[in-house]
């Protein structure tokens, strides 16, 4: 995919400081590529908001504490940004759509107001209302004209995503992050809008960050996939091939649990347990009390993640034990 665009080198974040410390990432390291789309999938609880957060140093510190690691934008590390140099590039080369949009846009100004004032920071030649309608007929809402009047309680919540969505292009940033842009919104809308991030990304050439609990997205949208447990990558792949082959047994337990059409089933598959709490991991591999196939040798020493095949890497004791690393059973659930 080229240079990277997006590098996370070996992450560690903590909230708190001393004794009472929670970690809640620990060593994270995700890449994205110019024009690419990559999927942070994982349950609630597992980092992944921290992790997208974390990029442009939206989370305040204290209480969040950058322990160690890069976060590299275009080369440039943000973790060593000054408070000037990071409002350019919040919103300006990477942007935000957060998950409730109703909870994100001021329900006292209107939306072409909300979306005009981030065309004044960033692109301040471009701050006329001819500008905002095309934006928002970018997005796919129709009468844009008359839009722009609208307060968000005013519009459906689908239109509250796709009005988010524009303020986040008024940059034209070169990375799209969007956490969970599906969440309180009904199955019809939820493909709406993935086909328009879908859109968007083709017609625009953006990267894009989609954080993502739904491995039913991944399937026709991303290029590669890192999957998160507890606060670390336990595997990173193209999107094809962990679809089909998932290695880690978390990979394959969320895979599961997605509902398959015609399958003869009486209830759902569910992954047995919790995920840990922040600051509480068991010892050796985080998954392990909850995992099927766990050895003795699981609860012992946290593993490394490793490439194991071509563009593949894995965070797990029976794959790093086993040098020849055999493919597990293909499975297809999507």
């Amino acid at each position: 995919m080229g240079e990277a665009l997006l590098q996370i080198d070996n992450l560690t974040l903590e909230f708190g400081r001393g004794t009472s410390a929670l970690r809640a990432l620990d060593r994270v390291s995700l890449s994205v590529a110019p024009g690419e789309v990559v999927c942070l999938v994982g349950e609630s609880g597992s980092g992944k908001s921290v992790t997208a957060l974390s990029i442009a140093r939206l989370l305040p510190t204290p209480p969040a504490n950058y322990r160690s690691g890069r976060i590299l934008l275009e080369g440039q590390d943000t973790l060593k940004m000054t408070p000037s140099q990071l409002r350019t590039i919040r919103g300006g080369k990477v942007s935000y759509v957060f998950q409730e949009p109703g909870m994100s846009l001021n329900p006292v100004l209107t939306v072409g107001y909300q979306i005009k004032e981030s065309l004044k920071l960033h692109q301040p030649a471009s701050a006329t209302n001819n500008e905002v309608a095309r934006l928002l007929k970018l997005v796919g809402i129709s009468s844009p004209e008359t839009r722009i009047r609208n307060y968000p309680h005013e519009i459906s919540g689908g239109m509250q995503q796709r009005a988010m969505i524009a303020m986040a292009l008024a940059s034209r940033p070169k990375l799209l992050i969007a956490d969970e842009p599906t969440t309180a919104l009904d199955a019809t809308i939820q493909a709406q809008i993935i086909g328009l991030l879908r859109d968007l990304q083709r017609d625009l050439g953006m990267a894009i960050l989609l954080i993502t609990h739904n491995l039913g997205i991944v399937s026709d949208f991303a290029d590669r996939v890192a999957v998160m447990y507890s606060g670390q990558i336990v595997e990173t792949s193209n999107a094809r091939d962990l679809l089909r082959h998932p290695l880690h047994p978390y990979t394959r337990a969320l895979l599961d649990s997605v509902p398959k059409l015609g399958a003869q089933a009486n209830r759902l598959t569910a992954i047995p347990g919790t995920i840990p709490r922040i600051g509480e991991p068991p010892p050796g591999c985080r998954f392990h009390p909850r995992c099927a196939i766990s050895i003795p040798e699981c609860s012992r020493e946290p593993p490394a993640i490793d490439e194991v095949l071509a563009n593949r890497s894995v965070r797990c004791p029976r794959w790093l034990r086993d040098s020849r690393a055999r493919q597990p059973q293909s499975t297809d659930p999507l």
